[in-house]
């Protein structure tokens, strides 16, 4: 066996297919492998796109669940778009970071709540919020993507117009 030592600068700097060989080598080395979500077949689940009533229909099933809530709006970022038919792809790795949970699983718990939530809402049981790869990747529409990231900025408008009515009653007349 040999090893080697990479500076933080060599692996930022390297080719993007030496990074991506990297961080896979990382994950498989540190056993960050996300377990497989419930098989479905794959004739019978499909991924949707997303209006934005369907995101506030499953923010509001998560209400509850702050991390959930938290990975959720992780989609509202913008994502590498791909494929035929198009897809938004989002790291696994990435989401764990942003959100600041511990565990890959914790990650995956949190998106297999949206799926189940979406299958309420749209009430169809093979309907899938998000789908994976086998490199660690969440798979979600681009549709719903751009739902989620309207969703968060009408949210944040309305929070901002809230607050912006409680100082002009708070503020003393001059």
């Amino acid at each position: 066996m040999t090893g080697i030592t990479l500076t933080t600068d060599q692996i930022r700097n390297a080719p993007a297919p030496v990074r991506q060989w990297i961080e896979q080598e990382v994950i498989t080395s540190l056993g960050l492998t996300p377990r497989a979500p419930a098989a479905i077949p794959a004739q019978a689940a499909h991924l949707v796109a997303c209006s934005v009533d369907d995101v506030a229909g499953v923010l509001d099933h998560i209400r509850g669940t702050f991390p959930a809530v938290n990975v959720l709006f992780e989609f509202g970022r913008p994502g590498i778009n791909y494929g035929q038919p198009a897809v938004m792809t989002f790291r696994l790795m990435d989401i764990l970071h942003h959100t600041r949970l511990q565990q890959i699983e914790q990650v995956m718990t949190c998106l297999e709540m949206i799926n189940q939530a979406l299958t309420v809402v749209r009430k169809d049981p093979s309907a899938r919020f998000c789908g994976f790869d086998n490199e660690g990747h969440c798979l979600i529409a681009p549709q719903t993507q751009a739902s989620i990231a309207t969703l968060w900025q009408d949210m944040m408008a309305r929070q901002q117009m809230q607050q912006t009515k409680a100082d002009d009653h708070i503020a003393p007349a001059a």
